[in-house]
């Protein structure tokens, strides 16, 4: 057992793009475990757009990460000591450490993870947290129904490539808009999508068009920005428009330049009676159980197909966190911090 426990904190608040300065890794004494609590040591810790928000003390549904603390985050550990009755060592748990290779809990949060559903990284990604946002706002806000076009962007990352997946089973046409030829690939090939559009080549708008003749009747909303002013006179009469994320604004300063839309935006939710929902995950974490059997099953049976972009070493969370927000991750993104 080591003597001391590595963190990366959060040195300062980021003003637009964060910067590898905003982070700082230090190492601190390895803390023991007092009765009622057990220590944990990370194997993988999960990256998300989400942790972007957590860096700003804009008020938001979730406390921002405090200057001088440790970046908050889910990761998968093992239970290497225990003074707690209800965990044992060698357990293998989802739990909210954020980024440090050992913590301390008493327990509240952890929840026990089973490796006969699967690899234990998934419980970060399609058998967690990014699969359940995909399927609880695809089946309660977006309501896809056979023969109805869908779009989703991002279409390749955790919460995209699940999305389009599952629409595809009940029956609809998928559209997947994602960043470069090779995402494209995978997105259409591999995961069955009926077309990929690279939203960096030219003329996403008029290519969108031609890929959805009969418009689009659902629009699964995980970036903004070009995308959505591509999407927008395409939807169709009653649209559903779940909003999961605005990737391209986390980083903006300040108002995107142009005419004020809003008029416009409000014209079209009224005549063409257009349902637009923000929802964060845990609006739906009831349905968690039956998540987990569908889609572990989907999972088991290869009708759902899953991608994770691994990278070795706590160290390099930072500057993988800000290519996350570039868009340049292929796949779930996961730090590999230790082995179990």
């Amino acid at each position: 057992m080591p003597t001391t426990n590595r963190q990366i904190l959060l040195a300062s608040r980021p003003h637009g793009e964060p910067t590898l300065d905003n982070f700082q890794l230090v190492e601190t004494q390895l803390p023991s475990p007092a009765p009622g609590q057990l220590l944990l040591r990370s194997l993988y810790l999960s990256l998300d757009p989400y942790m972007r928000g957590r860096m700003s003390e804009e008020k938001s549904y979730a406390s921002p990460v405090e200057v001088g603390g440790v970046m908050g985050g889910q990761a998968i550990a093992v239970v290497v000591e225990s003074n707690h009755p209800d965990h044992r060592v060698g357990e293998i748990v989802l739990a909210p450490i954020g980024w440090q290779e050992y913590a301390l809990s008493d327990g509240d949060g952890l929840q026990e993870i089973d490796p006969a559903l699967g690899p234990v990284s998934y419980a970060l990604g399609v058998l967690g947290m990014p699969g359940l946002t995909a399927y609880t706002g695809l089946l309660n806000i977006g309501q896809p129904k056979p023969g109805e076009t869908l779009v989703v962007a991002a279409a390749s990352g955790a919460v995209g490539s699940v999305v389009g997946q599952i629409a595809k089973l009940k029956g609809c046409r998928v559209i997947g808009i994602a960043g470069g030829a090779e995402k494209c690939r995978y997105v259409k090939e591999e995961l069955g999508f009926d077309d990929c559009l690279d939203h960096r080549a030219p003329n996403l708008a008029d290519r969108l068009r031609t890929a959805c003749p009969d418009g689009i009747d659902i629009y699964f909303e995980n970036v903004g920005g070009e995308v959505f002013t591509a999407v927008f006179p395409l939807l169709n009469n009653f649209a559903r428009i779940p909003v999961c994320g605005l990737i391209a604004h986390y980083n903006a300063t300040e108002a995107p330049a142009g005419p004020d839309r809003l008029p416009q935006l409000m014209h079209q939710v009224l005549v063409k009676r257009l349902t637009f929902r923000g929802y964060i995950v845990s609006d739906f974490a009831s349905q968690y159980p039956q998540f987990l059997e569908e889609v572990g099953g989907w999972l088991r049976e290869g009708k759902v197909k899953y991608k994770e972009d691994v990278t070795e070493g706590l160290e390099n969370a930072p500057r993988e966190l800000i290519g996350v927000l570039r868009g340049e991750n292929f796949g779930k993104k996961i730090v590999r911090v230790g082995r179990s």
